[in-house]
């Protein structure tokens, strides 16, 4: 597969899922049903849900001096606010690209060597699997019972074979590429800059801090969780809907941001299937998603777009 079809594949696939999932969203809703709930919301809790949101990214900002620190470097603090904001919002445009952006940022503004910036995203990716799975246990261990029921319907479904067509083609996909890079002439370059990423990885085990680590660690997922939570008390209609409902919503609701541009179309969606599962009107389901994903992206694009202007003017003696 060549380099110009495999971009346009990464650029196209989740604009084209993020799409697709908005006609699903409204195929069997009256717009108007959806839209009464604008008008009808308090606000005031639709703002406490961004500004949780903003602590989040904050708090993950200050976090990354943590793994930066013991490979011998220093992370000015407003860089990092700046470069993480920016690369919420590059995220917009490719999945994960962001995270390559915020790497290629430090790495030109302070000075470090772009393996090792980047493997310390990785290890902060790592690190938020772990996070995401610990919620998902203690929603499991909660829900057990509702979540297996739906999970029983689903294999019985006939849709479930698409599943796992859609799997075994990513599967097929990634061992291609794998291929083509073990023959490639710059084989050795790239299994250097993975070993540069791998001692990214291993700085969680050497860093001096790894108490405050783990508590930014948590905080962070308890902001989004809370940011979640404070958004829905803006409607009077899941005011009934507990916390640990909320936050197998959630966690449904952050896995899918990895299939479309910063999770259009398929975060509401999945929020609206899941709290369909607690009797929630699909419409009012629907509305708290994209009143959700719709504050956290204007946060995300004004700051972001902020950050992408003011970053080059206070680094300018350094580039």
């Amino acid at each position: 597969m060549s380099k110009g079809i495999t971009n346009y594949i990464k650029i196209f696939l989740p604009i084209f899922i993020g799409v697709f999932c908005i006609y699903i969203s409204f195929r069997n809703i009256k717009f108007s049903d959806f839209t009464q709930y604008f008008f009808e919301i308090n606000y005031l809790w639709v703002i406490v849900g961004i500004m949780l949101g903003a602590l989040s990214h904050i708090s993950r900002s200050y976090r990354w001096k943590y793994l930066i620190n013991p490979l011998g470097y220093k992370l000015g603090f407003i860089n990092s606010v700046l470069a993480v904001f920016s690369a919420y919002l590059i995220n917009y445009t490719i999945p994960r690209a962001g995270d390559l952006a915020r790497a290629t940022m430090i790495s030109k503004y302070e000075n470090i060597p772009l393996e090792k910036t980047l493997g310390t995203i990785v290890a902060e990716r790592a690190v938020d699997v772990i996070c995401i799975l610990i919620i998902i246990c203690i929603g499991l261990t909660i829900e057990f019972q509702r979540i297996s029921e739906k999970f029983i319907l689903l294999i019985s479904d006939k849709e479930i074979s698409i599943i796992f067509i859609y799997l075994g083609s990513i599967s097929s996909i990634l061992f291609i590429c794998y291929l083509m890079i073990k023959k490639s002439k710059y084989y050795k370059s790239i299994i250097n800059f993975f070993a540069g990423i791998v001692e990214g990885l291993t700085v969680i085990f050497k860093m001096k801090n790894r108490n405050l680590f783990i508590l930014h660690s948590i905080f962070i997922w308890l902001m989004y969780i809370l940011m979640f939570w404070a958004t829905s008390k803006a409607f009077i209609q899941l005011h009934e809907v507990t916390f640990f409902q909320l936050m197998i919503s959630f966690t449904l609701a952050a896995l899918s941001i990895m299939f479309s541009n910063g999770g259009i179309g398929i975060y509401p969606l999945a929020v609206e299937e899941s709290l369909g599962w607690y009797g929630i009107q699909s419409s009012t389901g629907l509305a708290f998603g994209w009143v959700s994903w719709l504050s956290q992206t204007m946060m995300v694009v004004i700051f972001g777009g902020l950050s992408l202007f003011i970053l080059p003017f206070i680094n300018d003696n350094k580039s």
